[in-house]
Protein backbone atom coordinates (compact mmCIF):
# COMPACT_ATOMS: atom_id res chain seq x y z
CA UNK A 1 0.00 0.00 0.00
CA UNK A 2 1.15 3.48 -0.95
CA UNK A 3 1.61 5.51 2.03
CA UNK A 4 2.19 8.66 0.28
CA UNK A 5 -0.22 11.28 0.85
CA UNK A 6 -1.39 12.95 -2.32
CA UNK A 7 -2.31 17.21 -2.46
CA UNK A 8 -3.72 18.22 -5.86
CA UNK A 9 -4.96 21.30 -7.24
CA UNK A 10 -7.28 20.85 -9.82
CA UNK A 11 -9.18 23.49 -12.10
CA UNK A 12 -10.74 23.52 -15.16
CA UNK A 13 -11.26 26.27 -18.00
CA UNK A 14 -13.70 27.32 -20.74
CA UNK A 15 -13.28 29.96 -23.23
CA UNK A 16 -16.88 30.91 -22.45
CA UNK A 17 -17.99 29.08 -19.47
CA UNK A 18 -21.63 30.13 -19.25
CA UNK A 19 -22.69 28.89 -22.89
CA UNK A 20 -23.97 25.98 -23.44
CA UNK A 21 -21.68 22.67 -24.58
CA UNK A 22 -19.41 22.82 -27.83
CA UNK A 23 -16.77 25.48 -26.46
CA UNK A 24 -12.78 25.17 -26.16
CA UNK A 25 -11.88 23.81 -22.84
CA UNK A 26 -8.90 23.05 -20.69
CA UNK A 27 -7.91 21.27 -17.49
CA UNK A 28 -4.95 20.57 -15.04
CA UNK A 29 -4.13 19.04 -12.08
CA UNK A 30 -0.96 20.50 -9.88
CA UNK A 31 0.39 18.06 -7.54
CA UNK A 32 1.91 19.78 -4.62
CA UNK A 33 5.71 18.89 -4.46
CA UNK A 34 4.94 16.96 -7.89
CA UNK A 35 4.31 16.93 -11.60
CA UNK A 36 1.27 19.29 -13.13
CA UNK A 37 -1.00 17.58 -16.03
CA UNK A 38 -2.94 19.53 -18.06
CA UNK A 39 -4.69 19.05 -21.34
CA UNK A 40 -7.97 20.48 -23.57
CA UNK A 41 -10.71 19.65 -25.78
CA UNK A 42 -12.31 21.81 -28.48
CA UNK A 43 -16.09 21.09 -27.43
CA UNK A 44 -17.37 21.07 -24.03
CA UNK A 45 -17.96 22.87 -20.85
CA UNK A 46 -16.66 24.40 -17.80
CA UNK A 47 -18.19 21.65 -15.35
CA UNK A 48 -16.95 18.56 -17.83
CA UNK A 49 -13.40 20.57 -17.58
CA UNK A 50 -13.54 20.57 -13.46
CA UNK A 51 -14.20 17.17 -13.62
CA UNK A 52 -11.71 16.39 -16.04
CA UNK A 53 -9.08 17.50 -13.74
CA UNK A 54 -10.00 15.18 -10.85
CA UNK A 55 -10.43 12.04 -12.92
CA UNK A 56 -6.45 13.18 -14.05
CA UNK A 57 -5.28 13.66 -10.69
CA UNK A 58 -7.11 10.45 -9.30
CA UNK A 59 -6.05 8.43 -12.42
CA UNK A 60 -2.32 9.82 -11.23
CA UNK A 61 -1.90 8.49 -7.79
CA UNK A 62 -2.02 4.80 -6.74
CA UNK A 63 -5.18 2.80 -5.46
CA UNK A 64 -4.89 2.66 -2.11
CA UNK A 65 -3.45 6.06 -1.63
CA UNK A 66 -4.17 9.14 0.30
CA UNK A 67 -5.54 12.13 -1.71
CA UNK A 68 -6.83 15.73 -0.96
CA UNK A 69 -8.41 17.04 -4.01
CA UNK A 70 -8.47 20.94 -4.07
CA UNK A 71 -10.63 22.97 -6.18
CA UNK A 72 -12.50 26.11 -6.72
CA UNK A 73 -15.19 23.80 -8.18
CA UNK A 74 -18.67 24.17 -5.99
CA UNK A 75 -20.06 21.14 -8.83
CA UNK A 76 -17.50 18.92 -8.28
CA UNK A 77 -16.63 19.75 -4.18
CA UNK A 78 -20.34 19.50 -3.51
CA UNK A 79 -21.39 16.38 -5.20
CA UNK A 80 -18.69 14.26 -3.03
CA UNK A 81 -19.19 16.43 0.34
CA UNK A 82 -23.07 15.96 0.16
CA UNK A 83 -23.58 12.82 -1.27
CA UNK A 84 -25.51 13.88 -4.36
CA UNK A 85 -24.65 10.56 -5.95
CA UNK A 86 -27.08 8.43 -3.00
CA UNK A 87 -29.88 10.74 -4.51
CA UNK A 88 -28.95 10.15 -8.62
CA UNK A 89 -29.09 6.50 -7.21
CA UNK A 90 -32.33 6.49 -5.84
CA UNK A 91 -34.03 8.10 -8.55
CA UNK A 92 -32.13 6.39 -11.33
CA UNK A 93 -29.11 8.73 -12.22
CA UNK A 94 -32.26 11.49 -12.27
CA UNK A 95 -31.99 15.15 -10.56
CA UNK A 96 -34.11 16.50 -8.39
CA UNK A 97 -36.31 18.13 -11.17
CA UNK A 98 -35.91 14.64 -12.64
CA UNK A 99 -34.12 15.06 -15.83
CA UNK A 100 -31.15 12.96 -16.20
CA UNK A 101 -27.64 13.70 -14.19
CA UNK A 102 -25.69 15.76 -16.48
CA UNK A 103 -21.85 14.81 -17.04
CA UNK A 104 -22.73 10.66 -16.01
CA UNK A 105 -19.75 9.32 -17.77
CA UNK A 106 -17.36 11.59 -15.77
CA UNK A 107 -19.52 11.12 -12.39
CA UNK A 108 -19.62 7.46 -12.61
CA UNK A 109 -15.65 7.15 -13.45
CA UNK A 110 -14.81 9.49 -11.45
CA UNK A 111 -17.18 7.83 -8.55
CA UNK A 112 -14.90 4.43 -9.58
CA UNK A 113 -11.26 6.42 -9.10
CA UNK A 114 -12.85 7.57 -5.44
CA UNK A 115 -13.54 4.11 -4.01
CA UNK A 116 -10.28 2.84 -5.19
CA UNK A 117 -9.12 5.81 -2.69
CA UNK A 118 -9.16 7.63 0.30
CA UNK A 119 -9.96 10.97 -1.17
CA UNK A 120 -10.38 14.39 1.15
CA UNK A 121 -12.67 17.36 -0.40
CA UNK A 122 -11.38 20.83 0.04
CA UNK A 123 -13.07 23.55 -1.34
CA UNK A 124 -10.69 26.75 -2.22
CA UNK A 125 -11.36 29.83 -3.38
CA UNK A 126 -11.01 30.69 -7.11
CA UNK A 127 -8.44 33.56 -8.39
CA UNK A 128 -7.52 34.61 -4.62
CA UNK A 129 -4.11 34.30 -4.55
CA UNK A 130 -3.66 30.59 -3.49
CA UNK A 131 -0.16 29.81 -5.40
CA UNK A 132 -1.21 26.22 -6.87
CA UNK A 133 -5.19 26.79 -7.74
CA UNK A 134 -3.36 29.92 -9.84
CA UNK A 135 -1.43 27.54 -11.39
CA UNK A 136 -3.94 25.18 -11.96
CA UNK A 137 -5.72 27.85 -13.54
CA UNK A 138 -2.79 29.36 -15.85
CA UNK A 139 -2.07 25.28 -17.22
CA UNK A 140 -6.12 24.94 -17.88
CA UNK A 141 -6.35 28.31 -19.65
CA UNK A 142 -3.00 27.66 -21.39
CA UNK A 143 -3.31 24.23 -23.06
CA UNK A 144 -7.33 25.80 -23.85
CA UNK A 145 -5.35 28.37 -25.87
CA UNK A 146 -2.33 26.14 -27.04
CA UNK A 147 -5.42 23.69 -28.73
CA UNK A 148 -7.14 26.77 -29.95
CA UNK A 149 -3.73 27.68 -32.05
CA UNK A 150 -3.47 24.38 -33.39
CA UNK A 151 -6.84 24.29 -35.08
CA UNK A 152 -6.34 27.65 -36.23
CA UNK A 153 -3.16 26.54 -38.08
CA UNK A 154 -5.40 23.26 -39.75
Amino acid sequence: MDTTEYQVYTDGACSNNQAPGGQPGGWASVFVNGPSFSGADLSTTNNRMEMTAVIEALQNTPPQSSVTIYSDSAYVINAFVQNWFKGWDQRGWRNAKGQPVENQDLWRQMQKLVKERQVRWVKVKGHSGNHYNEMADRLAVGAMHQLMEQKNKI
